[in-house]
């Protein structure tokens, strides 16, 4: 197999996690989630809490209207929620950078597909799912209460969309932006995690 980094883009619920790490097994490489999150706390002092919250699911709106109001337009508490997410990704840049140039791996969100775009050695893939299903999956495997799984499911995409759209200034799950999108509803994860090792054994 060529060298092959693959990133993967995915809805709450989804089952990305879960495929790209089998994905990472059948192939023997490296995967790169919450593995990425805690060598980013290292190396930027912060809590690995806080990597994960704003690092893609920024808990603040106000960075959708910087472009067109200006951070002068805000109090400093506010800059301060919005540089962070910032400064994340600056080390979360470095590092996904560091790990594409070491080998092949995979990697789960954090606009990896952005960052590694201009390489030609990249397989990048969204994965999504009917909501009934990610709902399912969100009580079933995280012990998300039934009566706010939806609701929970509806934000941490609503938050990794406008994340992805901060700093790419791209349509988080837009097919275009992607080599490979795939239904896990439709496909199922067995099937989904055959595709793309199928790939990128062809290569």
């Amino acid at each position: 197999m060529k060298k092959c980094i693959i990133t993967i883009g995915r809805q709450c619920g989804s089952g990305g996690h879960t495929i790209g790490k089998a994905v990472a097994e059948q192939l023997g490489v490296p995967f790169y989630d919450k593995k990425l999150v805690q060598i980013v706390a290292e190396r930027s002092g912060l809590s690995a809490e806080t990597v994960k919250r704003e690092g893609e699911y920024s808990s603040t709106s106000l960075f959708n209207s910087v472009s067109t109001r200006g951070y002068s337009a805000y109090n400093a508490s506010q800059r301060h929620d919005m540089v962070l997410p910032d400064q994340i990704n600056a080390y979360q840049t470095e590092l996904i950078k560091e790990l594409a140039e070491k080998g092949s791996c995979v990697i789960v969100g954090r606009c990896a597909d952005y960052i590694l775009q201009d390489r030609h050695d990249c397989l990048h893939i969204f994965i999504s799912g009917a909501l009934t299903d990610r709902i399912s999956r969100v009580i079933a495997e995280h012990g998300i209460a039934p009566a706010t799984a939806e609701s929970h499911v509806k934000s941490r995409d609503k938050k990794r969309g406008d994340y992805y759209k901060h700093i790419t200034d791209h349509k988080w799950g837009l097919a275009e932006n992607y080599d490979l999108c795939l239904n896990s509803s439709k496909l199922g994860i067995d099937r989904c995690v055959e595709i793309i090792c199928n790939y990128c054994k062809s290569q």
